[in-house]
């Protein structure tokens, strides 16, 4: 009996935390929808969802401010839960869509696409640049994630290398795509360098409501086949032997996890560029809270990463307002460090 009130008090605690961390996502958002160089109080912007703002504030919150935190709520989950699957799966804490060089291998994709087959600029400002054909690009940059995806399953369960080693194939391919990407600019003309550079610094703010849309749909299906796997989660954490044992397809998980998790980070690098290290950091800062119960683990971390993401948002539009900072460079100084702390903390193990 004591068991069961125990059990049942640590399911409560878990049920408490998600929705503490959702309040805050929602709280972010507000946050987020209000920040910028036009001020909107919290008061105008919850005055204008209840229908009661002005019209100039109507303009600026649903054509501007809200699909940019939108955007950064979808891909911060994308991200946050496809890296979370990675390190379960690859039974590698470092491991996530930025360093198994799946974001360079998409990016590199879509760079072909914009370069090579003509997906291009349409029209060109100084603060947007827009695609003619967004979805060949997107087409374009998961194929070249797949590749990276084939390249490391094939050295992880073929050749049978370490995590360490896994980590440092994907710097490697990283490496490799971002030497191809170069040479394609090299050659290429002026203003499709220049939206292949634009195109990587990170933009939340270039993706509309169709692109929000896709980015939703696609997160939503992968984040329900990954909470449908939890239990086969769980168990491919006490190994693979293990988990046949209950009855898991492992071959299939494998697969099929790595499949939709560099499908979800190469469309949402193709629509907004490459954000650095979400991946990474959230299941990390979240597995001292909920441990490794793939139950909480999971929706924990996606939240963290949507919250992560808006925090740098809000940070790439003030610390230097009215001028907006590319978010690529915002979620790389987050997440450097953690990298480094856990590069530091596997070495010290040894």
């Amino acid at each position: 009996m004591r068991n069961i009130v125990t059990y049942q008090g640590y399911i409560r605690h878990k049920k408490v935390l998600i929705l503490f961390v959702l309040l805050i996502v929602v709280l972010a958002a507000l946050v987020a929808v209000s920040a910028g160089s036009a001020g909107l109080p919290l008061k105008e912007v919850l005055a204008t969802f209840l229908g009661y703002g002005s019209g100039q504030a109507s303009v600026i919150i649903f054509n501007y401010r809200l699909p940019r935190v939108i955007v950064a709520i979808v891909a911060g989950i994308g991200l946050a839960s496809a890296g979370c699957v990675m390190q379960c799966i690859l039974h590698n804490p470092l491991a996530s869509a930025t360093t198994l060089g799946i974001s360079q291998g998409a990016a590199f994709g879509a760079s072909f696409a914009i370069i090579v087959l003509g997906a291009g600029t349409q029209y060109q400002t100084l603060e947007s640049v827009s695609f003619s054909n967004p979805y060949v690009v997107s087409i374009c940059a998961f194929m070249g994630a797949l590749l990276s995806t084939f390249i490391i399953l094939g050295l992880s369960h073929i050749k049978k290398v370490t995590p360490e080693s896994m980590v440092l194939s994907g710097v490697a391919l990283g490496a490799l795509f971002a030497g191809a990407t170069t040479l394609l600019q090299y050659f290429a003309e002026d203003v499709k360098v220049a939206a292949v550079v634009f195109w990587t610094f990170g933009d939340l703010g270039r993706a509309g409501w169709n692109e929000v849309t896709i980015m939703a749909v696609a997160t939503l299906l992968a984040l329900i086949y990954f909470i449908l796997n939890r239990w086969n989660f769980n168990a491919l954490l006490s190994g693979e032997e293990t988990a046949k044992g209950l009855g898991v397809n492992v071959t299939r998980l494998l697969i099929l996890s790595m499949f939709i998790s560099s499908l979800i980070a190469s469309i949402i690098v193709s629509f907004i560029g490459i954000i650095n290290f979400i991946g990474l950091i959230a299941p990390h800062i979240v597995r001292p809270l909920v441990g490794n119960d793939y139950r909480y683990l999971l929706p924990v971390t996606a939240l963290v990463g949507s919250l992560l993401l808006l925090a740098s948002d809000i940070a790439a539009r003030l610390v230097l307002a009215p001028i907006i900072l590319p978010i690529g460079a915002i979620t790389s100084f987050l997440g450097a460090p953690m990298f480094i702390y856990l590069v530091y903390k596997g070495v010290g193990r040894r």
